[in-house]
C-alpha cells in the first residue's frame, strides 16, 4: 500500500471514531429536557431550558438507568428507570431532592416553604407550585407529566388512589409509632436513601449523609468548648391562637430533639404519653416543667409571641429561664421535621447560640 493510500486510510479511521463518539455522546444524555412548566402568575406557560446552578431540574445523571425498586409504607413500588419529573407534595421531600441537586417540576406551597424552610440549596423560580400540601392542585399535577410523585402518609389517605392513577407514588411515614421499632431520626435517613435512590443519586446521598455527621460533631464540639455539654435545653416552635399563645414543645421521640442529644444537649421537656408527631401543644403555664432549662424557639416574625403576647405577661417572666436570659430565637425559618440539610442548619444554630 502506497503511503498516499495509508494515510487516507488513517484518515478515514480517525473520522469514523470521531463521529462515532458524537453520536454516542447524543444517545447517551441524562441532562434536562426541555420541558413545558406552568408557573403560578397568570397562568403562563414557562419552557425550561437550562437547569438551575448546581441542580438537576427535573433530571438526574445517576449511574442506574435501569429498574428501579423503591421502600415505601405501601410496599414496594418499582421504577422502569430513576424518576426525572418528580412533584414533590411535602417540604422535607423537596429538601431531600434538593440536597442531591435535583430540581422537582411541582412543589406544594412553595410560598410557605420559603417562610419556614432555610437551606442552602435554593428552589428553583422555574418549579411550578402545585397548590397546598393538604389539598394539592391534581389538574395542575397531571398537566407536567410527571414520572414519580412523593407524599407522606398522613396526607395522601384521601387521595392516594387519584396521585397514583397520574404517576408511581411513593408513600412515607415520618411519625413512626412506638411500637414501630424505628425512631423519626431513623426514618428521616431511610427516606432521604430511597428518595435518592428513585432519582439514580445513592452515592450523592451518602456523602450529604457524611456531611451531616461532621456538622453534629463540629455542633458538639462548639457545645463542648463553650461548658455546655450535658445542658437541658426545650425546644418549642410557637404561635398564637385568637391572640392566645401557643407551645408545640417537642418530646424525646421527635427528630429535633435527637438531633440536640447528638451534639450533646439533654431535651428537658417530657409527656405523659407518647406523642407520636413527637411534641405536645401546651399554654404558656405548662413551661414551669422545666424551669432550670433554657428554651429555644422557633416563631414567624409576623406572629411573634414573645415579643408580643408575652412581653408584659407576669407568668412568662417570672420564669428563671426568661430572668437569666435562657430563651434563644433560632428563627422562623429552622424547621424542625426536615431532611439532613435541615438538620445541619438547626444543630449548627443551636450550636452558635448556646456558645455565645
Amino acid at each position: 500500500m502506497t503511503i498516499r493510500k495509508q494515510s487516507l486510510s488513517i484518515g478515514l479511521i480517525i473520522m469514523m471514531l470521531v463521529l462515532a463518539a458524537c453520536g454516542g455522546n447524543n444517545a447517551g444524555s441524562n441532562g434536562a429536557p426541555n420541558n413545558s412548566n406552568t408557573g403560578n402568575a397568570g397562568g403562563q406557560n414557562e419552557a425550561v431550558q437550562e437547569p438551575a446552578e448546581n441542580n438537576t431540574l427535573a433530571g438526574n445523571n445517576g449511574p442506574n438507568n435501569g429498574p428501579i425498586t423503591i421502600n415505601t409504607v405501601k410496599g414496594e413500588v418499582t421504577l422502569d428507570k430513576p424518576a426525572e419529573r418528580i412533584v414533590s407534595l411535602e417540604w422535607t421531600y423537596t429538601e431531600d431532592l434538593l440536597a442531591v441537586g435535583v430540581q422537582p417540576v411541582g412543589h406544594a406551597d412553595i410560598e410557605g416553604y420559603k417562610n419556614w424552610y432555610s437551606i442552602p440549596q435554593e428552589l428553583s423560580a422555574e418549579v411550578t407550585d402545585v397548590g397546598t400540601r393538604q389539598e394539592p392542585n391534581l389538574e395542575l399535577i397531571t398537566s407536567l407529566s410527571p414520572d414519580l410523585i412523593i407524599v407522606p402518609d398522613y396526607r395522601s389517605a384521601a387521595n392516594y388512589d387519584q396521585l397514583a392513577a397520574i404517576a408511581p407514588t411513593i408513600v412515607f411515614g415520618p411519625y413512626p409509632a412506638e411500637d414501630a421499632g424505628y425512631d423519626q431520626y431513623e426514618e428521616m435517613e431511610s427516606t432521604f436513601r430511597e428518595i435518592a435512590k428513585a432519582v439514580g443519586k445513592e452515592a450523592e446521598a451518602e456523602q450529604v449523609l457524611a456531611n451531616m455527621q461532621e456538622a453534629f460533631a463540629a455542633a458538639a464540639d462548639k457545645i463542648k468548648a463553650a461548658g455546655k455539654e450535658g445542658h437541658k435545653v426545650v425546644l418549642t416552635q410557637a404561635w398564637s391562637t385568637n391572640n392566645v399563645p401557643e407551645f408545640r414543645l417537642f418530646t424525646d421521640n421527635s427528630l429535633a430533639a435527637q438531633i440536640l442529644e447528638k451534639i450533646g444537649l439533654e431535651n428537658a421537656w417530657e409527656s405523659d404519653k407518647f406523642e407520636v408527631y413527637g411534641f405536645s401543644t401546651n399554654s404558656v403555664e405548662a413551661l414551669s416543667k422545666i424551669e432550670d432549662a433554657s428554651l429555644l424557639h422557633m416563631v414567624q416574625d409576623e406572629d411573634n409571641i414573645f415579643e408580643n403576647q408575652l412581653k408584659d405577661n407576669a407568668v412568662w417572666n417570672a420564669y428563671p429561664f426568661v430572668k437569666e436570659g435562657r430563651v434563644y430565637a433560632l428563627g422562623g425559618d429552622t424547621w424542625p421535621f426536615g431532611g439532613p440539610l435541615a438538620a445541619e442548619v438547626f444543630a449548627a444554630k443551636t450550636a452558635d447560640l448556646l456558645s455565645q
